[in-house]
């Protein structure tokens, strides 16, 4: 494993910078938002809720912005020379870039969550260890699938500007904070079926469509390891869609779809697989460019 040295240079730089640290200190205000449905239903394991919120909130954009400049940077200051002048194939330089940044970012990131475990075990007692853990594991994919995607992106474009409008313009803005808009256009676009968000219509491809991006796989099976329902997303707007008599702007399955007809690709293991495939195939076309193209 030629890439490890690099990994580690790469995790060290990360873990160093003030800007990780920043967003970690960030992310226990915006994780730690308590809420009496999410206590209702999950007691003490409403802790891992707070995982959940801090992973959907600001994680995805520091993530990304720490990330976009791992290749692009070291290209315009000409240092990328000195990396591929290593004994390493370009390939291995992508490999330790993703896996160092994820690496770096996931250390600090986890000093929060244990933020959030000392606090919420001081607020509402001890909680189910397994189910905290598993949303743990869950948001640092989570954010190994973001890292992989500005990654990717860092080494095909040529400029660092370009990078940043790409990862701003092309996966934030459309597949962190708009997905939902998005994926309800081109559901009523396609079919001319309209879609209320507070009654949406029992429709296989819509549910699926909104579980596509990373956010919406990644509350999909967080909310199956809390238990709370089959949903893209926060687990407090699918509790609330459960509430007699509330209605609730939220996707769940259960509460939209009679049980014998749940389309199988639906389950929420199909979006386990999604977190995945967010690694591998930005990883895949990046390889292709950058392994053929000129990056110096």
């Amino acid at each position: 494993m030629r890439w490890v040295p690099l990994a580690r240079k790469e995790a060290r730089a990360v873990a160093s910078s003030k800007g990780v640290w920043l967003l970690a200190v960030l992310l226990v205000p915006l994780g730690y938002r308590p809420n009496y449905v999410g206590w209702d239903a999950l007691g003490p394991n409403i802790t891992a809720g707070y995982v959940q919120m801090a992973g959907s909130a600001l994680l995805p954009l520091g993530v990304l912005l720490l990330s976009y400049r791992s290749i692009v940077g070291e290209r315009t200051s000409g240092s990328v020379k000195i990396v591929l002048g290593l004994p390493l194939t370009r390939t291995d330089v992508l490999i330790g870039k993703v896996l160092g940044r994820t690496a770096g970012i996931a250390g600090p990131v986890s000093v929060a969550f244990l933020v959030l475990a000392v606090v919420g075990i001081v607020d509402h007692g001890v909680f189910d260890p397994l189910v905290f853990l598993g949303t743990v594991v869950l948001t640092l994919l989570h954010v190994g699938a973001l890292v992989s995607v500005a990654v990717s992106i860092s080494a095909v474009v040529s400029r660092g500007v370009t990078a940043v409008g790409t990862v701003l313009g092309g996966i934030y803005f459309p597949f962190v904070l708009f997905w939902e808009l998005l994926s309800i256009g081109l559901f009523t676009g396609v079919t001319g079926t309209p879609v209320d968000p507070f009654d949406p219509p029992a429709s296989g491809p819509l549910f699926f469509l909104l579980r596509l991006s990373p956010g919406g796989a990644y509350r999909v099976v967080s909310n199956w390891i809390l238990g709370v329902g089959n949903s893209p997303d926060l687990f407090n707007r699918v509790l609330t869609k459960f509430q007699p008599q509330v209605y609730a702007n939220a996707y769940v399955v259960e509460a939209t779809f009679p049980p014998e007809s749940v389309p199988f690709y639906l389950h929420e293991a199909f979006s386990l697989l999604v977190l995945p495939a967010w690694i591998v195939v930005p990883l895949g076309l990046a390889r292709y460019r950058f392994t053929r193209g000129d990056v110096v």
